[in-house]
């Protein structure tokens, strides 16, 4: 593991307080129940989301024979790590389970977003999820069982499908493309690329969907990672970030992996942690304005502007072995992850973040039930197999 992290983190800590003192930042949102709006049709489109998805989900089973995730269907790396919660927090963060220094065991598991499992040839959105071990609180979702908080990250910070209404409408492209063969899933990345670059020179900026379909592959653990739609953040409203922190990470920011075959993420992530350990800084961005930071649409980015994104814990893996056969089907056939799966101080918000709750505890109970294994909460780093 590097030996810069803790000196690192000092001077981000530092540079926080001076810019805390330089300029006075807007007071942070207080939650209160009535921050989100539910929308027109909210139910039924919802109900009609979740059954489309789980007609593509049977359909992928009936491919592989085997049940996989609706979202995030292939994985890259399982790891065992630590999130250490800073001790010098200003009290609008320390919220929840933040709320005092500690640390905490966490497993993670790294993936690409599309629905079904194809060529690391052809770009796609990355996927972060982490699963904080052993935390207090009141649960959001009882019958899930365990003590444990999930938060789900992807490597850009907004979605191309802020709202529901905007989701039902892509999510026959998205399917279309996710089950497409990888020579024409290759030929829209690229030409979304070259959509991309020129709307860039143009001076504008593009859209989450052209970002999305635009994605390079670059090294994933060089990449910075966000929850996109908000959370509640104890007594406030936040959306949080993971980003490289130590040197070896930092130095893959934007390298490309070369040239891509089927597994070259899994490959050059059990490469990394076959020699060296990772470190990224966890990060909350505090709503202050509803009508500037809004949580029913999850397309809206931030302005970091107004509200700067602020480190609150350092999450630490060790060098492992990142896909060791025992890893791979507990982290794919064992495990689940759900953002509705934590304490009540982590509330997801907005409509996206709704839909997740049907949506995902429909695919994990189907997932689960074909593939005849049983759905396990970790009670502690033990639990996950080397």
């Amino acid at each position: 593991m590097p030996g810069n992290g803790w000196a690192k983190r000092r001077r981000d800590r530092r540079r926080d307080m001076g810019n805390r003192r330089g300029q006075a930042l807007k007071a942070p949102l207080l939650y209160s129940s009535d921050i989100e709006t539910i929308a027109e049709d909210e139910e039924r489109l919802t109900a009609e989301i979740v059954e489309q998805m789980a007609a593509g989900n049977r359909c992928a089973f009936e491919h592989h024979r085997h049940a996989i995730r609706d979202a995030h269907a292939k994985s890259h790396a399982v790891l065992r790590g630590t999130l250490t919660v800073h001790d010098d927090l200003a009290p609008e963060l320390r919220q929840g389970i933040f709320g005092h220094p500690c640390t905490y065991g966490v497993v993670a598991r790294l993936s690409s977003a599309p629905s079904d499992i194809h060529s690391d040839a052809i770009p796609a959105p990355r996927g972060f999820a982490i699963k904080v071990i052993g935390v207090e609180g009141e649960r959001l979702s009882p019958d899930i069982g365990g003590a444990n908080q999930d938060f789900l990250m992807v490597n850009f910070p907004v979605l191309a499908f802020g709202t529901i209404a905007k989701y039902k409408l892509m999510l026959s492209l998205l399917e279309a493309n996710a089950h497409a063969p990888d020579t024409f899933q290759r030929l829209i990345a690229g030409t979304a690329r070259g959509a991309k670059k020129t709307v860039e020179a143009l001076g504008m900026t593009p859209g989450a969907t052209l970002e999305g379909l635009a994605r390079d592959n670059h090294h994933p653990l060089g990449e910075s990672y966000h929850t996109q739609g908000a959370i509640r953040f104890g007594d406030h409203v936040a959306k949080l970030a993971l980003s490289p922190a130590s040197d070896n990470v930092r130095a893959l920011t934007g390298q490309p992996v070369g040239k891509a075959d089927f597994s070259t993420m899994r490959d050059v992530m059990v490469e990394h942690f076959a020699g060296q350990g990772a470190e990224y800084a966890l990060s909350a961005q505090l709503c202050t304005d509803l009508a500037e930071m809004p949580v029913e649409d999850a397309a809206v980015r931030w302005d970091e502007k107004v509200s700067p994104h602020r480190p609150i814990a350092t999450l630490r893996f060790a060098a492992q072995d990142a896909y060791a056969p025992a890893r791979q089907v507990y982290g794919d056939d064992v495990l689940s992850f759900n953002p509705w799966n934590g304490v009540a101080a982590h509330r997801p918000l907005g409509q996206i973040m709704r839909i997740r709750r049907a949506a995902y505890e429909r695919s994990t109970s189907y997932r689960h039930r074909m593939n005849a294994r049983p759905r396990i909460e970790p009670d502690r780093l033990d639990d996950i197999p080397d």
